[in-house]
């Protein structure tokens, strides 16, 4: 299902797309994107917390502007797109989600994938994790997200030599951003690229995922909190009510 028009959602332009669509355009544009030598088709994601950021933040905001695509990786987006939106969206595009269903398209498609991001010992955990779940999909290549300012111009180099047709970019927000906004234009050996936030701590086994229930009732932050209070606690409690008042006023 895949609407091209954009509402704003929270301050932020939408792509209305479900899962399965975000996740086809992904592959049909890497695959039409093959040696042509282009820049790639860049894929971010809006929560809450981004929300939030962009609005207080006009250098964020900029950044996620910059994006070809913003899925909604939030269910109080979902809702109120249906509440206040000119277009509704069908569902919520989790990076978490969309990772698993770009990945059996990839299988059948021999479409490959790069993991840039977390730390050397989880990245390579959710490499060994993703093989084993998808035996038939092809890891071009991988690398932990600590890039020094003077490692950046080799990373560019190694991942362009990959070839990869999606490069999933686990670097948190705003820094993974900020990498596309310098490095995007020199990505050109790279089909799409998908940031990721802590898609990688998911894979590792790390994190795990809120049930199902507490995800489809937007309350997959309170889980979280529970995982890691000391890091989100004071996030969530900053930033929730600010993203409600965004998306009462800012959505139409």
């Amino acid at each position: 299902m895949t609407d091209l028009s954009k509402p704003i959602i929270g301050g932020l332009p939408i792509t209305v797309e479900d899962l399965d669509g975000a996740a086809r355009r992904m592959i049909d544009h890497a695959v039409a994107a093959r040696g042509m030598d282009q820049p790639p088709l860049y894929s971010t994601s809006a929560n809450g917390q981004v929300l939030s950021m962009c609005a207080l933040e006009p250098g964020v905001k900029a950044l996620f502007e910059q994006a070809d695509i913003i899925h909604a990786d939030g269910e109080p987006l979902v809702r109120a797109s249906r509440i206040l939106a000119k277009s509704k969206l069908p569902e919520r595009v989790a990076t978490t989600d969309l990772v698993h269903n770009t990945a059996r398209m990839a299988e059948a498609e021999q479409v490959s994938f790069y993991f840039l991001g977390a730390s050397q010992d989880e990245i390579e955990r959710a490499v060994a994790n993703m093989k084993a779940l998808y035996p038939k999909l092809i890891i071009a290549g991988f690398r932990n997200g600590y890039v020094k300012p003077e490692e950046e111009d080799a990373v560019i180099e190694a991942v362009n030599a990959a070839q990869p047709d999606i490069l999933w970019l686990g670097m948190g927000v705003p820094r993974e951003q900020d990498f596309v906004s310098r490095n995007k234009a020199r990505l050109t050996g790279v089909g799409v690229i998908k940031t990721s936030g802590g898609l990688f701590n998911f894979l590792s086994g790390k994190n795990k995922r809120a049930p199902q229930w507490m995800q489809k009732s937007g309350l997959e932050w309170v889980y979280r909190i529970g995982q890691e209070p000391k890091r989100l606690f004071w996030r969530y409690v900053t930033t929730n009510p600010h993203a409600v008042w965004l998306l009462l006023t800012k959505t139409h």
